[in-house]
């Protein structure tokens, strides 16, 4: 504790008034009966190729909402809810549509139904297509119409050295936010429709496992058997890139069979290594920077460093408008500062090995009494081991509240603590607690039931025509964007797919 409260006092005064925070938050639209929006990306959102704040994420049907990077929580929040309002008011206006508000899917249709995002005519908006049909022939289309919150987190003055360091720390103490936050312990069964599973059933409407936190951080979620032969080292920078240079540059034979094109010239995929691009690798938290236009993020790392973390394992709360609560943003706060302050030993292939074991307990059996987890080779209660990490952040909560002036940071620490011992009012046991009591144990009715709530709060909020109109406007704007981007190509998309494919884009 004492390393802990000296590397909080080494930090330059003012510093921790300088972390920036910023929101992804994907979701499905959904038909007014509830299942899968086959329609096009609504025109009034603009471009989802070049819209700041309004894309798409695998789907077409799959809306992504982004902040910018924010110096206030509140701000963040307030961004969020903003465009969501738009959202919303755009899709009340077009058909009615919904946007779904769990993390796992809404009743979908056959695989090859679910369509694939488009971003326009040109070389780098058709890449981004024929890079989601390459994960759908890998991955199955499935898989990717799950959704969740990405958390984007920087601190002034902080190397890439110690960005790794608080990578390290995240990933052993993942499991936190997994109990904490996850909101997914049960699924429409036409989600594992012709998988293996080992769900139990809750309804004709449902499967779940009775103690989950979040399926979709468990085997059933974001998970890969091809990229489960990557051993990806976080002890530095060099070592992370050398990692992902060689999974984004060796074929891999599955996917040389699947080819680049098909017999009839289509494209299948982007090229035939185990990663097309460096977004196929899935993690609960990224090291990023900011890429320039035609680069490639390996290179950007390589170049100029981590500038911020993603952090990817957040479900989307169901019972919240926006999906996440200013409260939950201010316990991530704390939460990455510890991982940032405290010591964290390099990893090794033995502890990454026990951390993905850890991972897949407590998004599977979380809140199960008395459950342990392996910590160093020793078993430890997964409660337990969870209160040492929060008591350790009191005085980081402290210190972030005499920062802004507060008591939110602490509040948000306390409510925290309280859950670990209170299992039954976790985001996940609530979920299941109402699906059973208020919708006959039907997950789909239970998910559409809250979108349709969230979309009525939201409707109901202030909403002038002046934020209408910037709103508009910034959709205008994105599509006279993506038509220059076309208008500016030259060369055919084979020949820049290869020139943005090559091993020496990757620095």
């Amino acid at each position: 504790m004492s390393k802990l409260q000296d590397n909080l006092n080494a930090l330059p005064t003012d510093s921790l008034r300088g972390i920036r925070r910023g929101v992804e938050k994907e979701g499905l639209r959904v038909q007014p009966t509830g299942g899968l929006a086959l329609t096009p990306h609504p025109k009034a959102l603009g471009s989802a190729l070049t819209h700041p704040l309004i894309t798409t994420d695998y789907s077409e049907s799959q809306l992504e909402l982004i902040t910018g990077a924010h110096l206030g929580v509140q701000q963040c929040m307030d961004e969020l809810t903003e465009v969501h309002q738009f959202v919303h008011h755009t899709l009340k206006d077009s058909g009615g549509e919904l946007l779904w508000a769990s993390s796992m899917p809404c009743g979908l249709p056959t695989d090859e139904t679910i369509p694939l995002a488009r971003y326009g005519g040109s070389n780098v908006g058709r890449a981004k297509s024929v890079y989601r049909m390459g994960l759908g022939h890998r991955y199955g289309r499935r898989m990717q119409t799950i959704s969740g919150i990405h958390y984007n987190w920087s601190l002034p003055g902080v190397s890439s050295e110690q960005y790794f360091s608080l990578i390290r720390n995240f990933r052993r103490h993942a499991f936190v936010l997994l109990y904490l936050f996850g909101a997914s312990p049960a699924l429409c069964p036409c989600f594992v429709q012709g998988r293996e599973h080992r769900l139990q059933q809750l309804s004709a409407s449902a499967l779940y496992l009775p103690h989950a936190t979040s399926l979709r951080m468990g085997r059933l979620g974001y998970q890969s058997d091809a990229q489960a032969t990557l051993a990806v080292s976080y002890n530095g920078l060099q070592g992370y890139a050398n990692s992902l240079h060689e999974a984004l540059t060796k074929p891999y034979p599955a996917y040389e069979q699947v080819g680049v094109r098909n017999p009839g010239g289509d494209y299948n995929q982007l090229g035939t290594s185990l990663l097309q691009i460096e977004n196929e690798f899935y993690g609960t938290i990224r090291p990023k920077r900011t890429v320039r236009t035609g680069e490639r993020p390996l290179h950007a790392l390589r170049e100029r460093g981590v500038e911020y973390v993603e952090v990817r394992l957040m479900d989307i709360d169901p019972f919240v408008p926006v999906g996440i609560t200013a409260p939950t943003m201010r316990l991530l706060d704390v939460f990455l500062l510890h991982c940032l302050l405290s010591d964290s030993p390099p990893d090794t292939p033995e502890e990454i090995a026990e951390l993905k074991q850890n991972q897949h307990l407590t998004a599977e059996r979380g809140r199960e009494p008395d459950l342990l987890l392996q910590r160093q080779g020793q078993a430890v209660a997964l409660t337990q081991w969870g209160d040492e990490v929060l008591a350790a952040c009191e005085p980081l909560a402290a210190a972030l509240d005499a920062t802004h002036g507060c008591t939110d940071y602490s509040a948000a620490l306390r409510e925290a603590r309280a859950l670990m011992q209170a299992p039954e009012r976790t985001p996940s046991a609530r979920v299941l607690d109402t699906m059973v009591r208020e919708h006959a144990s039907s997950f789909e009715s239970f998910a559409f039931h809250q979108s349709e709530l969230a979309r009525d709060t939201l409707l109901d909020l202030p909403w002038t025509a002046e934020q209408q109109a910037r709103y508009l406007a910034m959709s205008e704007e994105s599509i006279a964007a993506q038509k220059a981007i076309e208008a500016a190509d030259t060369l055919p998309f084979e020949a820049w797919r290869e020139q943005y494919m090559a091993v020496e884009g990757l620095g």
